[in-house]
């Protein structure tokens, strides 16, 4: 997959930081010593924990050097290295008080062992806080995997419903962290955004679950994709009253604390 484009990815940066600070207002720590940002991309979520815990050595990991340049050029104080967070563990005597994750380990597969894993790399009374897209199957996403079954877009692209990883239930989320912590706080908010027009739901998705699909097409056929991509949305996400389209977006949270 080509490099993530962090000025895209900025352009709805208010509607993409407001569930990262909600998933902060929930993590019930006072204060903290070590602060990992897993997944931090161009720093708007990392900006909130250097604003939260400002005694903290914060750290940002992302694969992508874009977006790590742009998270430098914004936070230039913070740490910022570029690691794959399917990999990702803290040196010793580094555990974190708080891994966060915001919107990044929907990308990351393996949830049933790398969900316990990072947990288990907390310090005692350490918290792990994520937060993860789960619109696997709104019109939005349901359209990506439709367009993409077609020719001749199919060929390029492959099993469709394989390109984006399946997460794993909320239940099955408690179930794992619940046995091994002193808490595990679980929610879903399904959020309820106005957009202009189908056009800008297709810029809204096209930074994110949507470059999946564009990336391997030879470049001959992304607009003929993006064309039928939109005409989709435009049928899924119908005017409302004062011409916008709201473009419903669940999501999942998990803060689970480990014993002190």
């Amino acid at each position: 997959m080509h490099d993530w484009n962090p000025a895209l990815y900025r352009r709805f940066e208010d509607e993409r930081t407001r569930p990262a600070r909600e998933l902060l207002a929930r993590v019930p720590l006072a204060g903290a010593s070590r602060v990992v940002d897993l997944g931090c991309g161009p720093g708007n979520s990392t900006e909130l924990l250097v604003e939260r815990f400002p005694e903290a050595r914060t750290t940002g990991v992302d694969t992508s050097a874009a977006m790590l340049q742009s998270a430098r050029e914004r936070l230039p104080a913070a740490e910022f290295v570029q690691a794959d967070i399917a990999a990702w563990a803290p040196q010793e005597g580094e555990a974190p008080d708080l891994l966060y994750a915001n919107a990044s380990l929907q990308w990351v597969g393996g949830h049933d062992t790398l969900i316990p894993r990072l947990f288990a790399s907390l310090a005692p009374g350490g918290v792990l806080a994520i937060q993860m897209p789960d619109n696997r199957e709104e019109p939005s996403h349901r359209t990506m995997r439709a367009v993409a079954a077609q020719a001749p877009w199919r060929d390029a692209i492959g099993d469709a419903a394989a390109v984006r990883t399946r997460i794993l239930g909320i239940a099955d989320y408690y179930d794992l962290l619940a046995p091994a912590a002193q808490s595990v706080d679980v929610w879903h908010t399904v959020y309820q955004h106005p957009m202009a027009s189908a056009a800008a739901i297709v810029e809204w998705v096209s930074g994110t679950g949507l470059k999946p699909f564009v990336d391997p097409l030879p470049e001959a056929q992304r607009a003929g994709f993006l064309a039928e991509y939109e005409r989709g949305i435009d049928a899924a996400y119908p005017v409302r009253a004062d011409g916008q389209r709201l473009l419903a977006f669940p999501r999942m949270f998990i803060v689970a604390r480990r014993a002190a």
